[in-house]
Formats: C-alpha cells, sequence, structure tokens
C-alpha cells in the first residue's frame, strides 16, 4: 500500500483518528524535493503496512492544518500516535535515513 493523500476533510478519521502511528507527509506540488522523497515514502508505506500509516498532505490545497501545524519547510514530516504529534523532522532524504528517524515506529 503506497501513501495516500489526505485533505482537511478526511484528516479528522485517517489521521487523529488512527489505531496505528500515522506519518503525514506535509508537500507541495510545486516543490522538488518533496517529489524526489514521494517514492521513498511509498517504499516504506509498502514495506510496514501492518506497523504505519503515511498519508500526504498538500499544504496548497489544506493550508489551515499547515498553518495548524506550523509548517513553515517543506517537505516537513509529523508523526502522530493517539491523535497527538510524537515527532517531527524536515527536509527530503534517502531511505536509510529516513528509515532511521521512523526506526522507533516500524521496527
Amino acid at each position: 500500500m503506497s501513501a495516500r493523500a489526505v485533505t482537511e476533510a478526511t484528516f479528522q478519521a485517517e489521521v487523529l483518528e488512527n489505531d496505528k502511528p500515522v506519518i503525514v507527509d506535509f508537500w507541495a506540488e510545486w516543490c522538488g524535493p518533496c517529489r524526489a522523497v514521494s517514492p521513498i515514502l511509498d517504499q516504506i508505506a509498502t514495506e510496514h503496512a501492518d506497523k504505519i500509516d503515511i498519508v500526504k498532505l498538500n499544504v496548497d490545497e489544506n493550508p489551515q492544518l499547515a498553518m495548524k501545524y506550523q509548517i513553515t519547510a517543506i517537505p516537513a514530516f509529523k508523526v502522530f500516535k493517539q491523535g497527538e504529534v510524537v515527532q517531527s523532522f524536515v527536509g527530503a532524504k534517502p531511505k536509510p535515513a529516513l528509515e532511521a528517524d521512523l526506526a522507533a515506529y516500524i521496527q
């Protein structure tokens, strides 16, 4: 299962009420690093679908959530567990670095 898109309308159910940890990728169509990291996130989502969900939130189309979670640079990643942000990091990274950042949730 690859990472799926969420919107302001689906964020509550898909992220905040999810039983599994959820990694939210805050991105935009015009962002080169966002596009570069996207296939890596899809791989991680597929490989660890039993442990985590990965979703993508377009900040241009969902500005209220981008503001709420204080997104000032993209790609930005926030890990939600039981509706709370438990980890944040910013910037495109190679797969081993992303997996290291997410080790607590995918091991």
